[in-house]
């Protein structure tokens, strides 16, 4: 017997696969159990130990190889539904790419691919590198091979769920897909949905409804909710009857005057026929009445109550207001109260005075300084001027002077007016026997006092150079009370001082302040709004720039900021910011002919340096007239706390230089506030300019009847002041 080498086995069964495992040339890799489609190989017995020894060498020759050792790749791609696995390992293959459809294997093996279909598929057969539909294909892996099973595709079970919905209110809910139609549109409440579709629900309110929302598988208030069909679901609309968006308020005017509402809409009165207007419900509507020359407010009706020049109604319902005007009353011709002439001026107004008015220059002429309470007519205007003050023998110390021009002097009735001294304090004195009555307990230095609209023995002050407290003295008894504390009561815990460096004003009817709040250190934080008959604040805005100062309007509507760069009007709330000016110069708010609210100023950076005014409801700017005239310019103050008689403003001149003198220098003039206005010239101040105290600083009392200024008359000093009063008859004004 022949010795058997160690490779012969493996050489055998190599030369029977490269022989095809058939006999013949047949070079065929796949077989199938049936023999259809390809040629039938039969499971081969091993080769005899008689094989040719040349044919056993060559064999294990080519075993020896590198070629026959090399990896061959067999790919899978199956179709449908179903999947291919390997007898070998390696293939695990599905419609899906995975998890695995390609292995390498050795070129010396055979690999055995089965077919298994899902449950309720069918397999359809192999194609590619193999043929036929036995569920069986086997391999021989000589080179790559690429083959694909196809599948039928198994029936997929469908799950139904259930939708319910639920409607309350008059209102209906429908589905897309259609099968809810719930509500007043319809009775289908309830619908199936197989699993994971998506089920829009839509929501109608028929008029005079609303949604209100959702409730179960939706939530919030849109109109739409989107379920997916996951299992039973059940959802819930809720309708309600609409509320209306908007109320009507009516006004009507008795006797003449005017009613203006903020947000606008109201115009009522004095031809102006705008007496009703819807509002959103819920806002809050101000109402400001305005009397015209002749005419006084007398109060409100309906859903307003009061004296008040302005009123606030809330708008949860319709509502309707009435607001009552009369004619003045006659002026008092005795020696107190009202706000007559006094007993020095009535004798030296025998007869009517007609003012001088128009554009024109009267020479200063000489006059020595009157005595203390003696009245003289004015040499170039006939109008009675008085001393009022006389600081060398009456307590003031240093001076006397009025305090400045935003500031009002006169009590409610006229009948009292106030003087600051050099030291500090104030000083009440009778504004008709020009008496010393008293220095004021409280007050002192900034404490910007303000006389109470109505009352005229009360007076609002604040601590010297702002605080956390309003006071109110009486300055009958001198004694005062805190009528507003706002500790603890502002969005700035380091708040120490409220005010409005000493320029600003309450609104006329004495409700509504605007006050900067700032640290002990002076550094600032905000702007307050406080409404004085409530004791509440009303807006509050914080701010990191110092403004010059503030003020309040007439009306109450608007707070004017007069920023070092520009000023700018907001609202009562402190929105809706305007820039009225881009400079900040000499200034006040006063009250226009119809009632507006109107900001009064020079604007020295215009070609003529023009006094101005502009409308703080409707932005609108009227020149007046200009102030540069033949190359000479002056400077100015403003009061327009006149606010009984609208359509005016005080102006007072000071300190003019470039030229010879002109018509509106170092005089005190009545301003119309209208394009191409009348000007009245009430008096020259005979002020020789030495400073800031000398300036006149000319201010008005409420219906323009008294004028109190500061005055060295003809002296150069800056100390030697003290206060004049310039005395108008009642409707000299036209």
């Amino acid at each position: 017997m022949r010795t058997r080498s160690y490779l012969a086995p493996a050489a055998i069964w190599l030369a029977l696969l490269v022989s095809g495992c058939g006999g013949g040339s047949s070079t065929s890799a796949t077989e199938t159990s049936n023999g259809t489609g390809s040629e039938a190989v039969e499971e081969q017995e091993p080769q005899e130990d008689a094989d040719a020894t040349s044919a056993e060498q060559e064999s294990a020759q080519r075993v020896q190889s590198s070629t026959y050792y090399s990896q061959r790749l067999i790919k899978v791609g199956v179709q449908g539904s179903g999947r291919v696995t390997s007898d070998r390992g390696g293939i695990d293959c599905n419609a899906s790419g995975g998890p695995k459809c390609s292995t390498g294997y050795s070129a010396l093996t055979y690999v055995r691919l089965s077919a298994t279909p899902a449950a309720g598929a069918t397999f359809t057969g192999w194609s590619g590198s193999c043929r036929g539909t036995n569920l069986v294909c086997r391999v021989s892996n000589s080179r790559s091979r690429d083959v694909r099973a196809t599948f039928s595709q198994a029936p997929v079970a469908v799950t139904n769920y259930s939708l319910s919905v639920s409607v309350s209110g008059t209102g209906s809910v429908t589905s897309n897909p259609g099968g809810i139609s719930c509500g007043s549109g319809g009775s289908a409440c309830t619908g199936s949905f197989a699993n994971g579709t998506g089920v829009a629900l839509s929501a109608q309110a028929p008029s005079g409804y609303t949604f209100q929302g959702w409730g179960g598988a939706c939530s919030g208030t849109g109109s739409t909710c989107q379920v997916t069909m996951s299992q039973a679901r059940s959802v819930s609309a809720s309708f309600a009857v609409a509320q209306p968006t908007s109320h009507t308020l009516g006004v009507a005017v008795s006797g003449t005057g005017n009613v203006r509402s903020s947000p606008s809409g109201i115009d009522c009165g004095n031809s102006a026929t705008d007496c009703s207007s819807s509002f959103d419900t819920a806002s809050s509507v101000t109402l400001t009445a305005a009397a015209p020359s002749g005419q006084v407010f007398n109060g409100w009706g309906g859903a307003c109550s009061g004296t008040s020049s302005s009123c606030t109604v809330s708008m949860s319902s319709a509502r309707s207001v009435q607001a009552n005007f009369a004619a003045a009353p006659a002026p008092d011709t005795g020696d107190s109260g009202g706000s007559s002439t006094s007993s020095a001026c009535s004798t030296l107004y025998a007869s009517s005075l007609t003012l001088k008015s128009g554009f024109v220059t009267d020479l200063i002429s000489s006059l020595s300084k009157p005595a203390k309470g003696k009245a003289f007519l004015d040499p170039s205007y006939k109008t009675c001027v008085v001393r009022v003050t006389d600081h060398a023998s009456e307590p003031p110390s240093g001076f006397a002077r009025n305090d400045y021009s935003r500031r009002q002097a006169f009590n409610a009735d006229s009948t009292r007016l106030i003087v600051y001294a050099y030291d500090g304090f104030w000083h009440l004195y009778d504004a008709k026997t020009f008496a010393h009555l008293k220095r004021l307990n409280g007050p002192a230095a900034d404490a910007e006092p303000q006389w109470h609209p109505t009352d005229p023995n009360l007076l609002h002050y604040l601590p010297t150079n702002g605080g956390m407290v309003v006071n109110e003295l009486n300055v009958s008894t001198n004694t005062s009370r805190v009528v507003g504390n706002f500790t603890g009561r502002l969005p700035w815990s380091n708040a120490a001082r409220l005010w409005t460096k000493s320029e600003g004003s309450p609104s006329a009817d004495g409700r509504y302040w605007a006050f900067m709040a700032e640290t002990s250190s002076f550094s600032p934080v905000g702007i307050v709004v406080w409404d004085r008959v409530t004791d509440t604040i009303v807006s509050t805005m914080a701010n990191s720039n110092r403004p010059d100062h503030l003020s309040m309007s007439a009306s109450g509507n608007y707070v004017v900021v007069s920023w070092l760069d520009k000023v700018v009007a907001y609202d009562r709330n402190l929105q809706n910011p305007r820039t009225i000016q881009k400079s900040s110069e000499h200034s006040d708010i006063a009250l226009d002919e119809n009632g507006d609210d109107v900001y009064v100023s020079v604007d020295y950076q215009s070609n003529n340096g023009a006094v101005f005014m502009i409308n703080l409801r409707t932005g609108a700017r009227t020149d007046l007239f200009g102030t540069y005239i033949s190359g000479t310019a002056t400077a100015i103050h403003f009061s327009g706390k006149a606010f009984r008689k609208p359509g005016w403003v005080l102006m007072s001149t000071y300190a003019d230089y470039g030229g010879a003198m002109q018509w509106l220098h170092r005089k005190i003039t009545a301003v119309q506030l209208k394009a191409n206005p009348t000007v009245y010239h009430l008096a020259h101040t005979r002020v020789v300019d030495n400073g800031y105290w000398t300036e006149p600083q000319a201010s008005v009392n409420r219906d323009f009847t008294k004028v109190l200024f500061t005055s060295n008359w003809g002296v150069n000093s800056s100390m030697d002041l003290d206060a004049y009063m310039v005395e108008i008859p009642a409707g000299a004004l036209k």
